[in-house]
């Protein structure tokens, strides 16, 4: 007895490539694809998409696949979440927040999770509290993995992973030069049709472990550029993922450095005691010696955890390793190299904010401004910090004279961290509104920001930042 139909979408979808009355036909053209890009044998029929068409749904990358044979065969993009699959999002999200055991696991639930930070908008993804510091433990406690060779697929080489990492750098400058909201996409899309199929390719463990260290690089950079934009569950999810990436290339520093993001997240989400457990993990688990700039870096991020949590003594040690780390740090990996005495300047200004010790924030100010002309966000962040700070030191006029600095660079950003900042020195300075200074800046607010950014933070909400 044949059974009726229930995914609707994909019986259209089939139908409208002429595909409904030839199903074995488009099975054939699934598995050819998957040979082809991804070196992998598989075995649907008709039958296969007749049970597809009643509920089932593939495991990945057969929807990826379904997916790109449909957009060819119609001429216009087709993408997974297009195609009906019902348990498609929720297993996928369920996936992506958990620590992938094996490493073919964690290639797959990587790129399941790259498709969709390819959107053009942000995700509806929940930011689930404790998924990063289960994701944390099983980082530093699960048995590292013997290898990670694959013999199927094309061949992966030395110069892939070369070519992975001349990308790398010049993602890494648009995030900071323009925000998260411009290359996200980009990045994930890249991700998608360029780094996968390497992933899926053949390679010895040397090649391996290099490719899985670039790979996690971008993904964490991916993630980033979601929490700049404030799509924090999949920023959470891409995140967990990255520190999953860089288990398998056996890299612990860059776990920690991913560790210390996951952190970074959670001070923003203001999460005291998350940010706290998440700093302290990333800074165990780096090891007894980890190179001078990594330590910086991760005890400046313990340091503002623990002045969210109100803790003025860790803060003041952790805050002091940091700068002693960076006093003799000479060089790191290429993805600590934004870190510089302006940024941990900005970390001592936002965290003695947080202990409520305006006039000590400003003694950081002239540092926190010492940046190169490539770090266009982190010089609208710390404008807006400084003017945070005079506002409430009680210098009304200075304030509001940054906050338009800051006001006029955030145009060309987009990053929500940044509108936070500035929504947050808005909220200060209100009650101030008689001052012609003031009353400038507040009438540029709404007109400045980025269009979309703003009424998050309206409504008596605690500001971010």
């Amino acid at each position: 007895m044949t059974r009726p139909v229930t995914n609707q979408a994909l019986e259209a979808l089939l139908s409208e490539a002429a595909y409904r009355r030839s199903l074995a036909a488009f099975a054939r053209q699934v598995n050819r694809a998957a040979a082809d890009r991804y070196g992998l044998v598989l075995k649907y029929d008709g039958a296969s998409v007749y049970w597809w068409l009643r509920g089932r749904c593939p495991e990945q990358p057969a929807p990826e696949l379904i997916a790109e044979v449909l957009a060819v065969r119609l001429g216009r993009a087709v993408a997974a979440g297009d195609l009906g699959f019902a348990t498609l999002t929720a297993d996928a999200d369920a996936q992506a927040l958990s620590f992938p055991t094996t490493v073919p696991a964690a290639i797959e639930t990587a790129a399941g999770l790259w498709r969709r930070l390819g959107a053009a908008s942000p995700s509806s993804a929940p930011f689930v509290a404790s998924a990063a510091e289960q994701a944390g433990w099983r980082w530093h406690f699960d048995p590292a993995d013997a290898d990670v060779v694959r013999t199927a697929g094309h061949p992966v080489d030395v110069l892939d992973v070369q070519m992975l990492r001349s990308c790398t750098e010049q993602f890494l400058d648009l995030d900071r030069r323009h925000g998260g909201g411009h290359a996200r996409a980009f990045l994930g899309d890249f991700l998608t049709r360029d780094v996968a199929p390497l992933l899926r390719g053949r390679y010895d463990d040397a090649v391996g472990r290099e490719l899985f260290a670039v790979t996690a690089e971008l993904t964490g950079m991916a993630a980033f550029m979601a929490y700049d934009i404030g799509d924090h569950g999949t920023a959470q999810r891409a995140f967990i993922q990255a520190l999953r990436l860089s288990k398998a290339a056996g890299d612990r520093l860059h776990g920690a450095h991913i560790l210390a993001n996951l952190a970074t997240q959670a001070i923003f989400l203001h999460l005291p005691g998350e940010a706290v457990r998440l700093a302290l993990a990333a800074v165990e688990g780096a090891g007894h010696r980890p190179c001078a700039m990594v330590a910086a870096r991760l005890h400046a991020t313990a340091a503002s955890a623990h002045a969210l949590a109100g803790d003025r003594r860790s803060f003041a040690q952790a805050i002091a390793r940091a700068t002693r780390a960076l006093e003799r740090a000479e060089t790191g990996p290429a993805w600590t190299r934004y870190f510089s005495p302006a940024h941990l300047a900005g970390a001592a200004m936002r965290s003695l904010l947080d202990l409520g010790l305006p006039g000590e924030a400003l003694r950081h100010q002239h540092q926190a401004l010492d940046l190169g002309p490539a770090n266009t966000r982190t010089r609208a962040l710390h404008t807006a910090l400084t003017a945070t700070a005079h506002a409430r030191a009680g210098r009304i006029d200075q304030a509001a004279l940054l906050g338009t600095e800051a006001l006029q660079m955030a145009r060309r950003i987009r990053s929500r961290r940044v509108t936070a900042r500035i929504m947050l020195l808005a909220k200060v300075l209100t009650p101030h509104r008689p001052v012609t200074e003031v009353s400038a800046f507040l009438e540029q607010v709404p007109d400045q920001l980025p269009s979309g950014q703003i009424g998050q933070f309206r409504g008596g909400q605690r500001v971010p930042g």
